[in-house]
């Protein structure tokens, strides 16, 4: 994801050599990735894809992974068919590319797999995890979604806005101290805004030494020195949804 304040592209890290437990299917006008957890439940989870596109093996991953630990997961195509970026694409046109694919702008896709999950899965309880473009669409979503009893933003874009404060239900917050996208000083006014404006339960949190895309794109055997994090991220996120879902 690109800071509004400084443009910077994200490097992908390491891509997982992962093929997925869940299967695609179509759901209205857009395809999914969806993963269900060995016993019945009520409790689903959206996950909101990064600038890779939702069927980058990392993302798919983290879908199985909350399955695994209870959730229906959802991961749709958010860019309705249009192409993810690439690491081979040229970014110097990132920006326009990105014009393309507003993350403020998704309602009528998550309205739809709000109803997919409701109507096909049995799904109740609903929350939602976002990574890089996707955080920047979970912190959204919270600010509109009242059924969506909570979300986890990972390292998304923050806007300076006081209208972008007032959530609706408890968010996680995660960040990386490294991160060259998203500048430390910008999560620190986001933490003062919030603790300004916000009514209900949230988290912001920093990890050390931690850059850009570290819960779901770096594996823990090639960056040991990371595994401690990425292990306690994810941990934090699961953790959130089974307080509030």
């Amino acid at each position: 994801m690109a800071n509004e304040g400084r443009p910077c592209p994200c490097d992908i890290g390491d891509r997982f050599e992962y093929g997925g437990l869940g299967q695609e299917v179509q759901v209205e006008h857009i395809k999914a990735y969806v993963c269900k957890p060995s016993c019945s439940t009520d409790k689903a989870v959206i996950v909101i894809q990064d600038i890779f596109g939702w069927q980058l093996p990392n993302t798919r991953y983290m879908v199985d992974m909350l399955a695994a630990n209870g959730y229906i997961a959802i991961c749709p195509d958010f860019f309705v068919g249009k192409e993810p970026w690439k690491p081979s694409d040229d970014w110097s046109t990132f920006e326009s590319w990105l014009k393309t694919r507003n993350a403020r702008k998704t309602d009528k896709e998550v309205d739809v797999a709000l109803k997919y999950l409701k109507e096909q899965c049995g799904a109740k309880k609903i929350g939602v995890i976002g990574f890089c473009w996707g955080g920047t669409v979970v912190h959204h979503l919270m600010l509109k979604y009242l059924e969506l009893k909570a979300g986890v933003s990972v390292y998304g874009i923050i806007k300076d806005s006081d209208d972008r404060y007032s959530l609706l239900n408890p968010t996680f917050f995660i960040f990386g101290e490294k991160d060259v996208v998203i500048a430390l000083d910008q999560v620190a006014e986001l933490e003062q805004k919030l603790k300004q404006h916000c009514k209900v339960d949230y988290v912001v949190k920093v990890f050390p030494g931690q850059t850009h895309g570290f819960v779901h794109r770096k594996r823990e055997d090639i960056n040991p020195q990371d595994k401690p994090y990425i292990e306690e991220a994810r941990k934090d996120m699961i953790n959130w949804l089974n307080k509030y879902i």
